[in-house]
């Protein structure tokens, strides 16, 4: 990955008290120009991390010598790895979004221990996500960058799976490395049919595939060779399952992880109801391999067509209206919490629970919706709809790919994990979202209202840039379109953060101590001599009062007198 000095010394000091954790809790949707709106394709992610700090990366195009090499530092703890030789000339990349459209988004799942480890090997998968963008101009050219580089190089991380897409196309690719003893990895792509969208959340969900469609599906070519000779598969070719037997579902795997896809994919198709009992960690298992029979399909056709704002709405999700619905047991409190701190398991009575892991999470770091349309020219076509922390209450701002700049509210070193910044965004939404968590049925109101006016503006405004861009591009302003490009996405970014400031200050004005104030419209009333008038004093609900006498008996009982 670019070299990021500030997070790279963090990271390295927090390996060494053993905090660092990897991205094993992220989500991705991939959505197809058949399944879309306005014909664009979208892919999901959020990367959650209990220690990744929320920013937008930026690797502007440049040209290198013949002898040029580049530093790999491997993304989830800034270790250096190795170096590769540079390519001639490296393409535009914003986030995880490049000049031609391409994006890639990434969930670790893991799979089999005794190949999470591979010696002397140099690329992880996070660099592998952004050389691929560097150097690649389709989702499939970066397929076959990725290959080349883990055949090159080694795979230096454990079962991961990508979603990769261009303007025309929607892939998800999925590896595994070969352990010590042999170098790369396997793999197995297929790309995700139009009309329909798919998802991915740390569990690997390609199992058997076509072996004779280059057009829908590419693979290495030891992919089912490699698993016979370690002994993991003894059927036909036609039965190979790729996540059965690199990387087999077990309860974890279904309820902590694919349970996140049957929430994002329930929120768009009404007959998800079919696979609430597998997304509950019942795996049923039969046939001749043993393999699950009762997983969700790797993709699905959605009701209706989805918009780039239904598509937000899929990242954010606390599993409302399932059977894992986290603000239906005492677990969330007086005030409807749907988060559960972590860790994701607790032992009483040596027996093991859980604690729900949703799509919206309060540990994500950044989260993006990208598109890419093939009907207008590259810089204007993709979108990196970006937001940092949790996606339930973050913004989706649009970052063009063409920008040639970063709005300082995002812009890397602008604070850390432990490092303050009034002018980082990262700080400013974590402001609202942790004041948020201590009295949510309350306050998450007020948030969505901002997110929603900011979020309705944003995406009202895009046709009419988009057209602005276009004239200048067709009138051969090149750079002049790439600076307006620039200046929208940097305005809209800095001008939103400011606006989560204002709301920062609106919610502790509002909620100041377990009170509620009175206002309208977001001005807040006064009497007649301008002082605030007494404010509501809500309390708790019925139910969690009964909860507190049960507990206490008439320990709290009023005696003696009359009770009020």
């Amino acid at each position: 990955m670019i070299k990021r000095i500030q997070r790279i010394a963090l990271l390295a000091l927090l390996a060494l008290g053993g905090a660092v954790q990897t991205s094993l809790a992220c989500t991705n949707f991939l959505v197809t120009k058949g399944a879309s709106v306005d014909g664009s394709t979208m892919i999901t992610y959020a990367a959650d991390s209990h220690t990744l700090y929320g920013e937008l990366y930026f690797q502007p195009a440049k040209d290198y010598p013949a002898d040029a090499m580049r530093d790999i530092y491997e993304w989830d703890t800034g270790k250096f790895l190795g170096r590769i030789p540079q390519v001639a000339h490296t393409y535009s990349v914003v986030g995880n979004i490049n000049e031609f459209q391409v994006a890639i988004g990434e969930t670790t799942y893991g799979g089999r221990e005794e190949l999470a480890k591979q010696s002397g090997a140099i690329m992880d998968y996070g660099s592998l996500i952004y050389v691929a963008l560097q150097r690649a101009k389709t989702a499939r050219e970066a397929i076959q960058v990725i290959a080349d580089l883990m055949e090159k190089y080694g795979y230096a991380s454990s079962g991961e799976s990508f979603s990769i897409s261009d303007p025309n196309e929607v892939w998800i690719m999925e590896i595994i490395g070969k352990g010590d003893g042999e170098k790369g990895a396997v793999w197995v792509a297929q790309r995700i049919p139009d009309g329909y969208i798919s998802g991915h959340a740390n569990q690997a969900r390609i199992t058997t595939f076509p072996q004779n469609d280059s057009a829908n599906c590419l693979y290495s070519k030891d992919v089912i060779t490699f698993a016979r000779k370690k002994g993991w598969f003894t059927g036909q070719d036609k039965d190979f399952s790729f996540s059965d037997v690199y990387a087999p579902v077990d309860f974890s795997g279904a309820r902590f992880s694919d349970a996140r896809v049957f929430a994002g994919f329930n929120k768009v198709n009404s007959g998800m109801k079919q696979y609430e009992e597998y997304a509950l960690g019942n795996v049923k298992h039969g046939g001749a391999n043993n393999f699950p029979l009762n997983r969700m399909p790797l993709w699905i056709k959605p009701d209706k067509k989805l918009s780039v704002q239904d598509v937000m709405g899929m990242m954010r999700d606390h599993y409302q209206g399932t059977a894992l619905d986290m603000t239906k047991d005492i677990g969330a409190g007086p005030h409807s919490l749907p988060y559960r701190w972590r860790p994701l398991t607790y032992k009483v009575n040596n027996d093991t629970y859980v604690n729900e892991r949703a799509i919206s999470t309060q540990q994500t770091g950044f989260s993006f919706v990208t598109q890419s349309r093939s009907w207008l020219p590259n810089p204007i076509g993709g979108i990196l709809w970006f937001g940092v922390d949790d996606a339930y209450s973050t913004c989706y701002v649009p970052m063009y790919c063409g920008i040639t700049e970063i709005p300082e509210c995002f812009k890397e070193g602008n604070g850390d994990m432990l490092t303050y910044s009034e002018t980082a965004a990262f700080w400013t939404f974590n402001l609202v979202s942790n004041f948020a968590y201590l009295r949510y049925d309350a306050i998450i109101p007020d948030v969505q209202k901002v997110q929603k006016n900011l979020e309705d503006k944003f995406v009202a405004y895009t046709p009419s840039v988009d057209l602005a861009a276009q004239n200048l591009w067709n009138a051969g302003k090149k750079k002049e379109t790439l600076q307006f490009l620039s200046d929208y996405s940097v305005n809209q970014a800095n001008g939103m953060t400011q606006e989560w400031k204002k709301l920062s200050q609106f919610l502790i004005v509002k909620f100041i101590d377990g009170n509620i104030k009175k206002e309208k419209d977001g001005v807040f009333e006064r009497t007649e001599t301008g002082i605030a008038p007494n404010p509501s004093q809500p309390g708790y609900p019925e139910w969690w009062k009964k909860v507190i006498v049960d507990q206490t008996g008439d320990h709290l009982k009023m005696k003696g007198e009359a009770s009020h």
